[in-house]
């Protein structure tokens, strides 16, 4: 008889994993001080190869600029005394000097009282003259004078020596990243190379067996490492070189091999992943075995990236960022980035901020910061925050996202209509040209994509057909793609509308129960039939929708009262019902004909539902609803639908 083994006790588990969970604040200070003060490593660079990098110290002009008074404009370089008189009507005569000043050229004559030199843009000014007249303002009087008929003032049109830099000022400073305009100051004052800091290398390795580079085949169970691409960018985009060192598998020998190796060619270890086995993870028992002091941190009050670990081994910090994508990248931004770039020597990122309201309650966690992606779109009055709402292994959360906003650890929900700071990723909030809010489908993208050519920004957030009509008519978008049957009239969509709403035709598309093809329990049934079936059968599971979807409301139409096995696995879209059948995890479920043909399943047809958008009215004459419109009714899209295997309306 097979004895099975004593599950450990679960307090166990989270006391090993996370011995003392620290709020964001402590962990990132406790973090810094172990790490700093610290020299800043340094290199000397020619000034063609210094863009980009940080100077390692402050840069003070060795010499004036210009290094002497010279002309702005192609003139003559006068006495100003002389023409205290001039006027249109009382022109001065000036005799001209024996030579021309041209950049490059020094002058060898004095301009004495009643005379002048003729002088190019940027020549330097001849002893005796203080202000130079423009070639304009003169007429020539011979070949040897010129009369003037303006008076000019003592400076007029000429750039002092130092007037621009001064030798001993201070250039520029340490920190500051070299840019064009940078390199354009140094080669003014001559300087040739710079100290810069030197760029820290950070080592980045992914862990887990599930792990397959892109590029490779895919098995049961795996994914691709999105981890290990997405957290080196990140770090070459804050001033470290990163070196991929690939994915381990969950070996503690292997990894430890790893760690080490990477730390000896390394000044910053990052891992991301690496509790999928055992009681607690192994890269944090490793790391005790590296160096002083050890760990730091291991467990913050952050949602997402409670399971951060921030460590310190001879030196050399180490990290331990969550596996899920979103939960990696966002706690690299918040609480390494900083750190990496004191050690490149860069200032601190500057975060721009705006305030939005959001539309919708967000829930929380009591006794953790949380911090919510959000996307921006704009309102009646003012900016809209929606929460991304996709967790923490989403990786479109963070690439799609605006910005984020904060949930105190003591509250345990944002309501909604709450104004509330949203910190950007970028330094300007990016307002899409067309905001759709709604039910998604795969037939919008064929449709959009015609608006993305020509240059519009598309905006769509997922929210169900119930939630894109509350949206719409809240004023937060120009259009809600919808599909809800109405019982009493049994037609789509137009009962729903408002006054201030009108219905767009779409397309149609056949909904119907999806199977397993070698499953016997459903071949040859009609829907009705195929659902008496299921619920007939205990073992049999189904896969339901959230709530709010048009495609929920035929699901509990079919069901009844009834509330079978699986009903409260509520996925937000046809295409996770359609893998949670293919992958065994449910038996049957209801989504479109295109999904369902696409992953090879069954398919029984129930009804043909219309796909329709209500428009908000007042925003129908925007240049970009028109676009949408246009390209909705061209017979490009139309066939493109019709390929897809939709209906065009």
């Amino acid at each position: 008889m097979t004895m099975i083994p004593k599950s450990p006790d679960r307090s166990a588990l989270e006391q090993e994993q996370f011995l003392k969970i620290l709020s964001r604040e402590e962990a990132l200070a406790r973090f810094e001080a172990a790490l700093f003060p610290r020299a800043l490593r340094t290199e000397t660079r020619k000034l063609a190869a210094a863009l980009g990098a940080a100077l390692a110290e402050d840069i003070t002009a060795t010499i004036d600029v210009p290094p002497f008074d010279r002309s702005n404009v192609d003139g003559f370089a006068v006495r100003s005394a002389d023409l205290a008189a001039a006027g249109e009507g009382a022109p001065v005569r000036l005799a001209l000097n024996g030579e021309t000043v041209h950049c490059g050229t020094a002058p060898t004559l004095q301009v004495a009282a009643g005379t002048a030199t003729a002088i190019a843009t940027g020549g330097p000014l001849p002893r005796g003259a203080d202000a130079v007249v423009m070639v304009e303002h003169t007429q020539p009087a011979g070949q040897d004078a010129i009369d003037v008929r303006r008076a000019v003032s003592p400076g007029q049109f000429v750039s002092y020596a130092g007037s621009d830099i001064a030798r001993g000022e201070a250039l520029l400073r340490a920190s500051t990243i070299i840019g064009s305009r940078e390199i354009g100051m140094l080669a003014a004052c001559g300087i040739a190379e710079v100290g810069v800091a030197r760029r820290p290398r950070v080592a980045v390795i992914s862990t887990g067996d599930e792990l397959v580079q892109p590029g490779e085949v895919l098995g049961p169970a795996e994914i691709y490492d999105t981890n290990g691409a997405i957290v080196a960018a990140a770090v070459d985009e804050n001033g470290g070189e990163a070196v991929f060192l690939g994915a381990v598998p969950d070996d503690e020998a292997r990894l430890e091999a790893a760690m080490r190796n990477a730390l000896a060619e390394a000044d910053m270890l990052v891992l991301s992943g690496g509790t999928s086995k055992g009681a607690g993870d192994l890269s944090h028992r490793i790391i005790s075995r590296l160096g002083a002091p050890g760990i730091i941190a291991h467990g913050v009050a952050l949602k997402p990236g409670k399971p951060l670990c921030l460590a310190v081994c001879d030196g050399k910090p180490v990290v331990i960022l969550p596996g899920f994508p979103t939960s990696a990248m966002f706690t690299f931004h918040d609480m390494i980035v900083p750190v990496l770039r004191r050690m490149a020597g860069l200032p601190p990122r500057s975060d721009a901020k705006v305030n939005a309201t959001v539309p919708v309650r967000i829930a929380s966690e009591l006794g953790r910061t949380e911090f919510v992606m959000v996307s921006l779109v704009e309102g009646r009055e003012g900016l809209i925050a929606y929460p991304s709402g996709k967790g923490s292994g989403a990786i479109t959360s963070f690439a799609q996202a605006d910005g984020f906003l904060r949930i105190d650890a003591l509250a345990d929900q944002m309501p909604a209509g709450t104004e509330t700071e949203v910190t950007l990723f970028t330094p300007h909030v990016r307002v899409p040209d067309l905001v759709i809010v709604g039910s998604h489908c795969t037939g919008l993208d064929l449709v959009t994509a015609q608006l993305a050519h020509a240059g519009l920004t598309v905006r769509s957030i997922a929210v169900g057909s119930l939630g894109g009509l509350a949206a719409a008519k809240r004023g937060e978008c120009d259009l809600a793609p919808i599909h809800l049957f109405d019982d009493r009239s049994e037609t789509y969509n137009t009962p729903y509308l408002v006054e201030s709403l009108e219905l767009v035709s779409g397309w149609r598309r056949m909904q119907g129960i999806v199977f397993r093809k070698d499953d016997k329990r459903f071949e040859g049934l009609g829907a009705k039939d195929a659902v008496a079936a299921a619920l007939a059968d205990p073992a049999c599971i189904m896969v339901n929708r959230n709530q709010g979807a048009g495609t929920r409301i035929l699901i509990d139409r079919l069901l009844g009262g009834a509330r079978p096995e699986g009903y409260w696995n509520q996925p937000r879209s046809h295409n996770a019902v359609a893998a949670a059948v293919a992958q065994h995890r449910a038996d049957w479920g209801m989504t479109i004909a295109p999904v369902a043909h696409a992953v090879g399943l069954g398919f029984i047809p129930l009804a043909e539902e219309h796909y329709d958008f209500a428009l908000v009215s007042a925003r129908k004459q925007r240049s970009a609803v028109q676009a949408f419109l246009d390209a909705l009714g061209s017979n490009e899209v139309r066939a493109s639908l019709a390929r897809a295997g939709f209906r065009p309306a």
